[in-house]
């Protein structure tokens, strides 16, 4: 059971639409309609008439569904009492954030924000971009870090929140230098063979992004592996095994030691922005302070 399940379908009991509800969860409505099925599964009944206009509940999704709310509820509320009693002279910051983000930029961040702020204690949750929105809109978290792109944007109302933009990151494909070289690995080209493609969900952000920079162009490549994070796409990439497009901040190193190479020209790079959103009226001094560091 994934809590994310019962979130979809309470989303979905609500608009009984599988589009408008898998906009409002910000993911792909094929990867929506997989996780009511798994949920389906889980329960053992259909929990969802899907041949009617708009779909309807079943007999067992009406009777599921206030045990869904409450289970929600439940767990929202528990949640909320366990962070009120950790509040105090040492309470944990805390921060939903991409994991690639995590890994890559806040990681080294911290430590530096530590070394101005003796008392900062921080807390990391690193997850999709749908559950780290969650967390913020919800009081889970203090603040949330998160890519911008001008195809794809957080599905959140930043009327409630302050947002601040940290640093512009560059999503670019790049493969491993031997071998790009040795096989003509190149994204303009399109004759020869193709060149193995090592690919993000569809459904998570970078995987939205770089179907927006593909568009309709033609590609002589074939996808022969498909992750959601950076990292373990990363460690293929590197043995040679394809091509990825690789946020900048992930690859610096590899560049600069020549391990990765960039293939194809500027038309296949797309700049992606780093960002921070809180509801800094509800800091206390030791938030406040690395907000306005960050």
């Amino acid at each position: 059971m994934d809590l994310n399940w019962i979130r979809d379908f309470e989303c979905l009991a609500r608009t009984l639409n599988f589009t408008r509800a898998s906009n409002e969860r910000n993911i792909t409505q094929s990867a929506f309609s997989r996780r009511i099925k798994a949920l389906e599964s889980w329960v053992g009944l259909p929990l969802v008439n899907r041949a009617t206009y708009p779909v309807q509940l079943t007999e067992a999704g009406q009777q599921f569904l206030p045990v869904a709310l409450e289970a929600i509820s439940q767990l929202s509320e528990s949640r909320q009492s366990l962070r009120d009693a950790d509040r105090g002279d040492s309470r944990f910051i805390r921060f939903s954030v991409l994991h690639t983000i995590s890994v890559n930029y806040l990681a080294g961040r911290i430590e530096e924000l530590q070394g101005q702020i003796p008392d900062l204690r921080t807390r990391v949750v690193s997850d999709s971009l749908s559950t780290c929105c969650e967390l913020l809109v919800e009081g889970a978290v203090d603040v949330m870090l998160c890519y911008y792109h001008h195809s794809v944007s957080p599905m959140i109302d930043e009327s409630s929140f302050e947002r601040k933009d940290l640093l512009t990151d560059r999503l670019m494909p790049v493969a491993a230098t031997e071998a790009a070289r040795a096989l003509g690995w190149n994204l303009d080209v399109l004759d020869g063979p193709p060149i193995p493609y090592l690919a993000y969900e569809r459904s998570s952000f970078l995987g939205m992004v770089v179907e927006n920079i593909m568009g309709r162009r033609p590609l002589n490549i074939e996808t022969i592996y498909v992750d959601s994070l950076v990292e373990t796409i990363k460690r293929r990439l590197v043995t040679g095994s394809g091509f990825a497009w690789m946020p900048e901040t992930a690859i610096a190193a590899e560049l600069a030691e020549g391990v990765l190479v960039p293939i194809g020209n500027e038309n296949w790079r797309t700049n992606l922005t780093i960002s921070a959103l809180s509801n800094p009226a509800a800091f206390d001094t030791t938030s406040r302070r690395l907000w306005d560091s960050l």
